[in-house]
């Protein structure tokens, strides 16, 4: 019997991105994204300790990411099934209305997940990761099964680059930077840490915080108010940076828990190795 390759497999787009370790930044970058949306972002505030619990909350997010896409498809769709479920017993207040709402609303859920999507892709690529357009569309397409694993109809889920820009089109006139957006960004600038760690997060933390906001497109810088460096400027840092983590060898990178890759490739074998010159044009 072959051993199961996943929801995703080793010939996807998404198998070989989403071992790149410039996908920290990007989901810095989603976080800030998706709190401008007032409903999204009131959902985490109410639902969520993400203040006390910054790093298992990051962490969280990027388990679920790693095992829907290394993971066996048992694996994957019980993650799901345990999203779906938690998100169908909380509920929200509408900071402007007062009207109280499921957070598995369709259109939040679009919400995060186009901004998840975008911003993982937006980064990478501008990172200096070599995939062509059609190799970007091609992940697109395959994000729609995760997607569907949070509950989403994957037929109202963007497909391609152009079908996802004009998403955003759609949603702008219902962004905003009010408290709860303000409340995220000095978070992930100053994020609670040890006393002994400060010094560690002015030096590094907030670098790549500020890294990751200054991605965001105009349109976020201007709603957040708070400007950015010129894009030519930050496309050159978002280049450094790449170059600089992806010279920490990935097998060095991949032994960190909880080991997704690691476990994928054994699974797999060899071949399954994630790698750039694997996604194509």
């Amino acid at each position: 019997m072959s051993p199961d390759p996943g929801l995703f497999g080793p010939a996807s787009v998404t198998w070989q991105m989403h071992g790149d370790p410039m996908m920290w930044v990007a989901g810095i970058r989603a976080l800030y994204l998706q709190a401008l949306h007032p409903r999204a972002v009131r959902g985490v505030m109410e639902n969520s300790d993400f203040r006390q619990d910054a790093w298992g909350r990051l962490l969280r997010t990027a388990d679920f990411v790693g095992t829907t896409t290394y993971g066996t498809t048992e694996e994957a769709e019980r993650a799901g099934a345990r999203v779906r479920k938690i998100h169908s017993l909380l509920k929200a207040t509408d900071p402007e209305t007062g009207e109280r709402y499921g957070v598995d609303d369709p259109d939040l859920l679009l919400w995060v997940h186009c901004a998840e999507i975008d911003s993982y892709l937006h980064v990478v690529r501008r990172s200096g990761y070599p995939m062509g357009d059609r190799a970007a569309d091609r992940y697109l397409a395959e994000q729609r099964t995760s997607a569907r694993l949070v509950g989403l109809d994957p037929d109202a889920v963007p497909a391609s680059r152009a079908e996802l820009a004009a998403y955003f089109e759609r949603a702008r006139p219902h962004l905003a930077a009010g408290a709860d957006a303000r409340a995220v960004d000095d978070f992930l600038l100053r994020p609670p840490t040890h006393p002994l760690l400060v010094p560690a997060r002015e030096v590094l933390w907030r670098r790549v915080a500020h890294l990751a906001y200054a991605s965001l497109p105009p349109y976020a810088h201007e709603l957040y108010g708070r400007k950015a460096p010129a894009p030519a400027t930050v496309t050159r840092r978002l280049r450094a940076t790449g170059t600089l983590l992806r010279s920490v060898p990935a097998g060095l990178r991949w032994q960190l828990p909880p080991k997704h890759i690691v476990r994928a490739m054994s699974r797999l074998g060899p071949g399954s190795r994630p790698a750039p010159y694997k996604v194509g044009p």
